[in-house]
């Protein structure tokens, strides 16, 4: 395979795959919104009626697992998650990709494991009827989203071998399907952005903002 036909093919199983990724996140979004309106609705009926929401307590523990792990790939495919970054980013080149492929199979590992004993534990919730304490609400629609996020974790962790095999092979070539690190300026200019929105219009904070 051509190395144009490769990048093509990656790239395109990329964008699949964030389109999974992306759905998997606005339910976990819409999930923590839901639970909100649940507190507020519990909190309304304990104050003003006296009568708190039923299985309030159970569907919060329950649900908190779903978004919890739903948006751990999406997280994973912009490198948002959390990972000591002083020791890789003094390589270049070469070296920094073996790195971080290297990385990328130790995580693939450790995924796979948790991957089987979480399915176990799903089965086994759902073979013997595992309910919470308090309700008897059934458990396993909440443990069936734990080896579902992280199967699609291991498919981004498998694109994202593919895509640093493609840079050991040619460091010079595009990345495709790999997060990219970025100096503290970036990492800055990024936040600030997200915060204030663009200010070259006159409309935000700054000179700009000043009376004449």
């Amino acid at each position: 395979m051509s190395d144009s036909a490769e990048e093509s093919l990656l790239a395109r199983l990329d964008r699949r795959l964030t389109w999974i990724e992306d759905a998997l996140s606005l339910a976990a979004a819409l999930i923590i919104l839901g639970l909100m309106v649940l507190g507020t609705v519990n909190v309304i009926g304990r104050k003003a009626f006296n009568a708190p929401l039923w299985g309030y307590v159970d569907l919060v523990s329950l649900f908190m697992v779903a978004f919890s792990f739903l948006a751990i790939s999406a997280m994973q495919r912009v490198g948002g998650h959390i990972r000591m970054e002083l020791f890789v980013r003094r390589f270049r080149g070469r070296l920094l990709w073996i790195v971080e492929f290297l990385g990328v199979l130790v995580a693939v590992f450790i995924m796979a494991v948790l991957v089987y004993y979480s399915s176990t534990a799903f089965m086994r919730a759902l073979e013997l009827g595992d309910s919470t304490i308090d309700r008897e609400i059934p458990t396993w629609p909440s443990k069936m989203w734990v080896p579902i996020a992280f199967s699609v974790l291991i498919a981004r962790l498998i694109l994202q071998a593919w895509g640093y095999l493609r840079l050991i092979r040619d460091p010079n070539a595009v990345p495709v399907a790999v997060p990219l690190m970025h100096d503290v300026e970036e990492v800055a200019d990024k936040e600030i952005h997200d915060a204030f929105g663009d200010l070259e219009d006159g409309s935000g904070t700054g000179d700009a903002a000043k009376p004449t």
